[in-house]
């Protein structure tokens, strides 16, 4: 009898082959269409030589490329566990199917142009499809890569528990300290001879604030509620993948507008877009996840964005123009001003 993990790796290698290989074909076919249509001649010659390129090229890179390096990490496991802070299989999606993909698509606008003749008698949108499909199909391997580790059938409570474990153990550590600190300010005086190491002249001992209790959060284990709050990661998984890339499809998204594909700006708007997809190479806990988010998409985006308006009007939302600039702002403070004594607000210099 076939086992279940077996399933599951069948599975989850077919799904990741078809969101590899279908974005490809389908914005080449997309374009095949609309050269086609700018050459006039009734029979379909260039349309099934460009779509027969396409299939030859995602032939040769899945045995080439796909298959050997899917097989060398399913083997050596020594080499996978040598692998630290990348993942090959997002890489080779990022390169060899969103690139082209990406591409083709900005061809597909250049050859929308010839067949009109003329930017007034495009059509106001662009079909939003083949975009969407390239972005959906990237995220679905993101998630295939993050559900390995996991168990698709039984309830997910290690994660749960080690996380109620840990927030116990804080608690009784943080009233152990606090009943420490108590029992040494009511004990008698040591003697004089214990002295303190000499500090460097112009700088005061600081000691750190305690930390802000936050309000009190609800917890239901039974009835409604409770069904209500159940937690699973895998769930979570799922859930995020998507809502980290929504800006990202939201700037693609506007590459799609009349006023962006009929001038130049159709290029920054994708070249950033793509910038953009590259930290998804990175492993989900990778410490250089966040400073990469802001340098390859929010700062790139708010100049992208704020000259947009400043162009072409409001095209793109302006909430997502004040989420870029909040967002790397608050990450530049928080994570560098703040260090600084003169923004140390949250220590008291103790003499």
């Amino acid at each position: 009898m076939v086992s279940g993990k077996l399933i599951k790796l069948l599975v989850f290698e077919l799904l990741e082959f078809a969101a590899f290989s279908t974005p490809t074909l389908v914005i080449v076919e997309q374009f095949a269409t609309a050269y086609q249509r700018t050459a006039g001649n009734p029979e379909k010659t260039h349309y099934w030589l460009i779509v027969s390129c396409s299939i030859a090229y995602v032939a040769s890179v899945t045995l080439l490329i796909w298959v050997p390096i899917k097989v060398l990490l399913y083997k050596k496991h020594r080499l996978s566990k040598k692998i630290k802070g990348w993942r090959p299989v997002m890489m080779m999606c990022v390169i060899l199917t969103t690139l082209p993909s990406f591409s083709f698509s900005i061809a597909v606008t250049e050859v929308q142009k010839n067949i009109y003749g003329s930017t007034d008698l495009l059509p106001l949108t662009l079909p939003d499809h083949p975009v969407s499909l390239v972005l959906t199909s990237l995220i679905v391997v993101d998630i295939i890569e993050k559900l390995r580790i996991y168990p698709l059938r039984g309830c997910q409570k290690g994660n749960e528990d080690r996380h109620i474990h840990t927030t116990t153990l804080h608690q009784v550590k943080t009233v152990t300290d606090q009943v420490n600190q108590k029992e040494e300010n009511t004990s008698f005086p040591q003697p004089a001879s214990r002295t303190e190491a000499p500090q460097p002249p112009g700088e005061s001992r600081w000691s750190p604030a305690p930390v802000l209790a936050g309000p009190q959060e609800p917890s239901f284990h039974s009835g409604v509620l409770g069904a209500m709050s159940q937690q699973d990661i895998r769930a979570h998984i799922i859930l995020w993948s998507f809502l980290l890339w929504s800006d990202t499809i939201e700037m693609v998204r506007v590459a799609g507008h009349l006023a962006v594909y009929k001038s130049g700006w159709l290029y920054p708007v994708y070249i950033f877009s793509f910038i953009s997809l590259l930290r998804i190479i990175l492993t989900p806990q990778n410490p250089l996840h966040n400073s990469l988010g802001i340098i390859l998409q929010d700062l790139p985006f708010a100049f992208v964005r704020l000259s947009l308006i400043i162009a072409l009007g409001t095209i793109t939302p302006v909430l997502g123009l004040c989420k870029n600039i909040l967002v790397t702002v608050s990450y530049v403070y928080f994570n560098y001003f703040s260090k600084s004594k003169a923004f140390s607000t949250f220590e008291i210099p103790s003499f």
